[in-house]
């Protein structure tokens, strides 16, 4: 039997709360804007024709996504050479001009097409912040996680990224139960962006008592190591973040799904009304919640690499036929199954992913390889997730089963990329211990 892990210490968990609270309002900015994509179409990209409106909205929330892999490599050099601490500062700040000016913009009737270029050019500052966020917060708990226990460490980057969509769910509730159509589609869409303003403060002061890891100044020492040194090492890394970028296809499209886009869908396509869909979109969230721990606490026991290869051929021979079942007759309760389903399958996964991709990385270009490799599936597969859906809808002659066919897509590409890591032996079947540089804390190294 294996040895007990003891309980992290107070100080660890305070760290974890805090570095993971930039995450929140990152994802919960990008959550609100897919919930309200209706509503922010019909007050910025007018075109006379619904569903246009609707896809050049989608198209600017996707557009944000490009920007993730320069951010990446701008933002993420800058963390590998500057610290974890500074690069989540920095990229808190940028994120916070798009979320301020998302929320104040006037609409297409005030101002013409400024107002969607506003948006456009608010979503970009979005991604390129976003680009090295996610990535910095994961690398971050990595190397400050407790022996044994750096999968259960990791998983609260993306646990504490469903209080956000929980948060943009509870507040579309209010909202929905508050306002008239009308009333959203006028200002009340705004509501949601405006709070998220509010938490600026609040976010910048727990931040910046975030202290350096260890591992980067012990790494670092008296010389920081020059961008292009980050750079060439992350050009000689490339087969391992390709490798990372097919890990990260499957997370990047299901999450989007299951989250950002449920209200629209579930209003649009099956019919639901906007309360019903947003409190899909909150049990979503909580069940994320739940299960992305549990699953990164079992990657620390088992590995990483059969959660992640089971997960990923459960969602590929499932995700279609879950959807047309849900389309032939749908309803509250068969909508509430189906996405209850993908999220457990969701949490298993990505439980596991996000750590597997701070131990796929070389230590030297850790914040810098991951952050390309998230943020191109994001670019590539993940932020285009709603757009794609609602064209391939219409495509196919309104078969609104779409969707599970396009999360199939990107399951096969996750197994790849599994079976490929399985395969080279970059993944243990269990996770190895490695030297440690202090009496509970368990340094990353190259596998």
């Amino acid at each position: 039997m294996p040895d007990a892990v003891p309980g992290p210490p107070a100080s660890a968990r305070g760290n974890v709360a805090r570095a993971a609270t930039g995450n929140i309002l990152e994802m919960y900015d990008f959550t609100v804007y897919g919930f309200y994509a209706s509503a922010i179409a019909r007050a910025v990209f007018p075109t006379g024709n619904e569903l246009v409106s609707l896809i050049l909205s989608f198209a600017t929330f996707g557009v944000g996504f490009l920007m993730r892999p320069l951010g990446a490599i701008v933002l993420g050099g800058y963390m590998d050479r500057r610290g974890r601490r500074a690069g989540l500062l920095l990229s808190l700040a940028i994120m916070s001009v798009g979320v301020v000016l998302i929320a104040v913009v006037p609409t297409y009737a005030s101002i013409g097409i400024a107002a969607p270029v506003v948006v456009v050019f608010a979503r970009l500052l979005q991604g390129f912040s976003a680009g090295a966020e996610s990535s910095g917060v994961s690398v971050y708990l990595a190397e400050i996680a407790t022996r044994g226990r750096r999968g259960f460490f990791v998983s609260w980057q993306s646990a504490g990224q469903q209080i956000s969509v929980c948060a943009a769910a509870l507040v579309g509730i209010v909202l929905s139960l508050s306002l008239s159509q009308d009333q959203i589609d006028a200002w009340g869409w705004r509501i949601p962006f405006l709070l998220g303003s509010l938490m600026l403060p609040v976010m910048f002061w727990i931040r910046r008592s975030l202290p350096e890891t260890e591992s980067f100044a012990r790494r670092v020492g008296a010389a920081a190591p020059s961008l292009r040194t980050v750079y060439r090492s992350l050009l000689a890394s490339w087969p391992l973040v390709l490798t990372a970028v097919s890990l990260v296809t499957l997370t990047s499209v299901m999450f989007y799904l299951i989250t950002a886009y449920t209200p629209t869908f579930g209003e649009r396509e099956l019919g639901l009304s906007a309360l019903s869909s947003f409190v899909v979109a909150g049990l979503v969230g909580v069940s994320n919640f739940v299960w992305i721990p549990l699953a990164g606490l079992l990657s620390d026991r088992i590995g990483r690499t059969p959660l992640l290869v089971g997960a990923a051929l459960l969602v590929a021979l499932t995700a279609y036929p879950l959807m047309l079942w849900l389309v032939s007759a749908p309803s509250l309760t068969r909508t509430l199954t189906v996405l209850l389903i993908f999220s457990l399958f969701y949490g298993a996964y990505q439980g596991a992913m996000v750590v597997a991709l701070t131990e796929l990385m070389p230590e030297k270009v850790r914040a810098t390889g991951f952050a390309v490799a998230y943020s191109l599936a994001q670019a590539v597969f993940g932020g285009f997730t709603p757009t794609i859906c609602t064209a391939l809808i219409d495509a196919t002659g309104d078969n609104k089963a779409m969707p599970g066919a396009w999360l199939t897509v990107s399951a096969l590409i996750s197994v790849a990329g599994a079976l490929v890591v399985a395969r080279r032996r970059l993944l243990t079947s269990a996770p190895r211990p490695f030297a440690a540089h202090a009496a509970v804390v368990e340094p990353l190294g190259n596998r």
